[in-house]
């Protein structure tokens, strides 16, 4: 084949592409996005019971609330970081498995890995053991993450990218006041004599029950199989998909757009090459520090709430009632996800946490400290379906969990080192220094996606990755 001449699966993945993004918002289209945000639930659950357990793994003498010196392993600093290097290894080692073998294939396999290992760590008594499978569990959640993402963008037309993630953020978040909820009301206890946050954590396992459930109702990525070469499968796949599409809005679907074609083969080198190498940057800068702010608050909650004079049990109650807003954020801006440019929801978020940050960190009164937490928790997540949204939306089909994989990587270790200088800054500076550190990474955040991003609303995926 001479350079530069499309490929077959180049040209049917174009046409398939034009296909599915004229496609018009209908049950099955949003069936879809739901099953797919259900299995990130559980994934979601397992992500954020670190801070919402953290105050029962100090209380059963397993961990430390600070760290003794800046790197020790039996603070609670170890235990976030376990996670996240997991995190790392997963999304800079194994992402590129979903462009390999399958988005389908991976989401359930990866699901399944994590609840698993999740509870083993149930049942480990000492640092070591507890870190280890906590680390074992953030290997499959990091691919969870990528494959996710990378699924729903191309599986949704490109009008409702931003509203697909956002409800799918949505419902995802809804674990976190659910996880919020069983730490309040068991980690303080043990029932049948079993510490409560064990308990916490078996309750979140039972995500793999559901998975064959519901990798049986989700379709492989049409766009990833034309990308394959398994045309015959992709043009089936979209058939029905078209019928049951035109069964349920009752009339004949608008013909596509003209098909956008690429000619590249799939391999690392790419995302370094134009127009790709300043996104992979642009992105790798920003989940360097983005995680500071995020995972700084949601990580540490309980723990700085307790910094700010709150006793365990009333701290994890008023950390559930922060946690009700998680899923608020995603859902409040679902309506104006695709009207206001991506880039710019990431640069208004990171400045709102800036500023609620700040002000939290300066307060002692409990309901002015849940007013601002919640309005930290609404900004975090909006920040969250925004970058996850975009940074899909910025590489081609064949490379596309790679590139999110190598980028959000950066995130995750970001978080290993960043729980430890947290540690470090609340044993030293208390709340506010905290919050000093985070504010700074948001100014960070918003310089690199402010001047580096491209403008991804409603453009096709073919269209933005050339």
């Amino acid at each position: 084949m001479e350079v530069g001449q499309a490929r077959p699966q180049d040209k049917a993945a174009g046409l398939i592409g034009a296909r599915l993004d004229r496609l018009p918002a209908t049950r099955t289209i949003w069936t879809r996005v739901f099953l797919l945000s259900l299995g990130g639930f559980f994934e979601f659950y397992d992500l954020f019971f670190t801070g919402y357990i953290g105050p029962g793994l100090v209380r059963s003498g397993i961990l430390t609330a600070t760290t003794p010196g800046l790197f020790g392993t039996s603070g609670l600093a170890s235990f976030v970081a376990a996670m996240f290097s997991g995190l790392f290894l997963g999304t800079i080692a194994f992402g590129f498995l979903a462009d390999r073998l399958g988005r389908r294939k991976i989401f359930t396999f990866s699901l399944l890995w994590y609840s698993t290992a999740t509870a083993i760590m149930a049942f480990q008594n000492t640092a070591f053991g507890l870190n280890l499978w906590r680390f074992v569990a953030g290997i499959g959640v990091g691919v969870e993450l990528v494959t996710i993402d990378t699924y729903l963008s191309e599986l949704v037309p490109r009008r409702l990218r931003g509203k697909a993630f956002a409800y799918n953020q949505t419902v995802q978040f809804m674990s976190v006041p659910v996880v919020a909820l069983l730490a309040w009301l068991l980690v303080p206890r043990q029932p049948l004599g079993f510490d409560g946050w064990r308990w916490v954590v078996l309750l979140g396992a039972f995500g793999a029950v559901l998975a064959w459930w519901i990798r049986l109702r989700i379709p492989e990525s049409p766009r990833w199989l034309a990308q394959r070469g398994r045309i015959e499968e992709a043009e089936s796949g979209m058939a029905e998909l078209e019928a049951r599409v035109k069964s349920e809005c009752g009339g004949i679907l608008p013909p596509p757009d003209p098909p956008e074609e690429s000619n590249s083969r799939a391999n690392f080198a790419e995302i370094w090459k134009p127009p790709y190498g300043k996104r992979t940057v642009m992105m790798s800068i920003f989940h360097l520090f983005q995680t500071v702010g995020y995972y700084g608050f949601s990580n540490w909650v309980p723990t700085l709430l307790i910094r700010q004079g709150i006793e365990v049990t009333a701290s994890l109650k008023y950390t559930f009632i922060i946690a009700i807003a998680a899923p608020f954020g995603p859902l409040l801006a679902s309506s104006l996800a695709d009207k206001i440019e991506r880039k710019y929801q990431i640069v208004l978020a990171a400045a709102a946490i800036a500023v609620f940050g700040i002000a939290f960190g300066q307060m002692r009164v409990a309901n002015v400290l849940i007013f601002f937490g919640v309005l930290l928790t609404i900004s975090n997540n909006i920040l969250s379906y925004s970058c996850h949204a975009y940074q899909t939306e910025l590489f081609p089909t064949r490379v596309r969990a790679m590139a999110v994989g190598f980028v959000y990587s950066w995130s995750r270790l970001s978080v290993v080192f960043s729980a430890f200088v947290i540690a470090f800054v609340l044993d030293r500076f208390g709340v506010a220094g905290v919050f000093s550190l985070i504010a700074g990474s948001m100014v960070v955040v918003m310089l690199a996606i402010g001047l580096l991003g491209p403008k991804t609303n409603n453009r096709a995926l073919e269209s933005i990755a050339k």
